[in-house]
């Protein structure tokens, strides 16, 4: 192979590596911002729903922050695995597979709660649904 041949070569790898680097730190921003903004959605349904029985009140707004933080999750494993989609070492690739097991069972018991909690709530009944845990609020 010629000298201009493996400069090629090394130059195509550092783009497609930066590519990379700034694609995982977009999905890890991005999923930063899915987090913040199922907090301040969970904080104004706590605000806006004042008058209504506590534990209601509380069913709802873990709901929202459940939904908003499985979904940031799934963000942040993308943005794990896109990290040692170039030439990983077997370090990096242990690594990758603690943080997907744990971002994965957090997921999934995020899941189960919230399927468990929107088909029969600890406060009885058949469950709030969306409409009847907030009235006013459009679905």
């Amino acid at each position: 192979m010629t000298v201009a041949g493996i400069v090629g070569i090394e130059s195509v790898e550092h783009l497609v590596f930066a590519g990379v680097q700034w694609l995982r730190l977009c999905l890890e921003t991005i999923g930063a911002v899915v987090i913040a903004v199922g907090a301040a959605r969970g904080i104004g349904e706590f605000v806006r729903s004042r008058g209504t029985a506590p534990e209601g009140r509380f069913v709802q707004v873990r709901l929202t922050l459940a939904r908003y933080l499985s979904l940031a999750l799934e963000f942040q494993l993308a943005a794990d695995i896109l990290s040692t989609a170039i030439a990983p070492s077997w370090d990096q690739i242990g690594k990758l597979a603690a943080i997907a097991v744990i971002r994965t069972g957090l997921n999934y018991f995020l899941g189960i709660e919230v399927r468990t909690e929107s088909v029969s709530p600890r406060t009885g009944g058949s469950g709030p649904s969306r409409e009847r845990a907030n009235p006013s609020s459009p679905a």
